[in-house]
């Protein structure tokens, strides 16, 4: 049985009534996105399906703990399924940063449909993260709020790229976390919206292993200036112990590091 509750070092991710949990490719896209040197110019940022609230839970604390950085930073966390906000909340209302972090029970489509009536381009985010569903033809789970939390019938990549293009400002960024196998497919699509894919890192469980994860990063902007920056990363060495990057990458995150 799964842990009740994850301990990080500043901040505590309770699971008990979340389907999908904390693991350790959600936490390295958290600590990757984080480490992002131009984030720390900005103040407001959408997390798409946030769960437990994790992704932003770490944002808040790597951009809130930086000294050249004013702590006016606003985080809005969307959740669909009601269990999972409820937990999310109550994760980002213990943490040190709860005036920072508001979650929002509902689909993004429908968040995303209030923005746009508004029409107030001041609501607009500069940075959105996403862990999104992504099985499509997998068996579904008895268990309905897995099937919320993973598989993309609730939210097509179609859907997700055609919000995240809404309510992305102009030169804003969008990361995301995919299986490697359909990283082309998350490319393609928002290339069809006008992003450009500006880095790529593809995630090895071990070095032997076929890569299990693609972390994108996405500028909405139709001029390319460089090439997209690909690399890969490798978690754990031969010996199965976490590789130095992997450590120097988590360290301000996880308990034991």
């Amino acid at each position: 049985m799964s842990n009740t509750y994850f301990q990080f070092k500043q901040f505590t991710v309770h699971q008990e009534h979340t389907a999908m949990k904390v693991c350790t490719d959600a936490c390295l896209f958290g600590a990757w996105v984080a480490n992002d040197a131009p984030l720390m110019n900005v103040n407001k940022i959408l997390d798409i399906g946030s769960g437990t609230g994790l992704l932003s839970l770490m944002l808040a604390q790597a951009v809130c703990n930086n000294v050249h950085k004013e702590s006016g930073i606003q985080i809005t966390a969307i959740e669909i399924e009601p269990d999972a906000a409820k937990e999310a909340a109550s994760n980002c209302k213990a943490s040190p940063w709860a005036t920072h972090i508001q979650v929002v029970n509902n689909s993004i489509q429908s968040y995303s449909k209030h923005i746009q009536e508004g029409k107030d381009t001041k609501a607009l985010f500069e940075c959105i993260i996403s862990n999104p569903p992504f099985f499509e033809s997998d068996l579904p789970s008895p268990n309905a709020n897995v099937n919320l939390a993973s598989h993309s019938s609730a939210l097509p990549w179609t859907e997700l790229i055609q919000e995240v293009d809404a309510l992305l400002q102009p030169n804003g960024n969008y990361f995301v976390l995919v299986p490697a196998l359909r990283a082309y497919t998350m490319q393609k699509l928002a290339e069809q919206k006008g992003f450009q894919l500006v880095e790529e890192v593809m995630v090895y469980n071990a070095a032997k292993q076929k890569p299990l994860r693609a972390m994108q990063k996405f500028i909405k902007s139709s001029v390319v200036d460089n090439e997209t920056k690909r690399s890969n990363f490798i978690i754990k060495d031969a010996e199965h112990h976490y590789t130095e990057r992997f450590i120097k990458l988590l360290a301000p995150y996880y308990l034991h590091l």
